[in-house]
């Protein structure tokens, strides 16, 4: 199977560069990988709206349900440490 072809046929990697590029930056390479894959899959091209359409949710309810900064208070932290150390020396 040609290069071309495997790109074509491989949503798994289409929908992994689809997610990569909303959390950070896709090299040009995976760019015209997943512009060629959008091309001939439906399927694919509404995971990306779909996804990219939740994403704008979760966003738009993180900022308006959180303050600007999130904090854990001290006693929460120490017992959470005391937590990790006792699992840790379990093993």
């Amino acid at each position: 199977m040609s290069y071309l072809k495997k790109i074509q046929y491989n949503c798994k990697k289409a929908t992994f560069l689809i997610e990569k590029k909303m959390a950070d930056r896709i090299t040009f390479r995976e760019h015209i990988e997943l512009r060629i894959h959008l091309m001939g899959c439906s399927v694919c091209t509404l995971y990306g709206k779909q996804s990219r359409v939740i994403n704008d949710m979760v966003q738009q309810l993180w900022q308006s349900s959180m303050p600007d900064q999130v904090r854990l208070d001290n006693e929460f932290k120490k017992e959470l440490q005391e937590r990790i150390e006792e699992e840790l020396n379990k093993k």
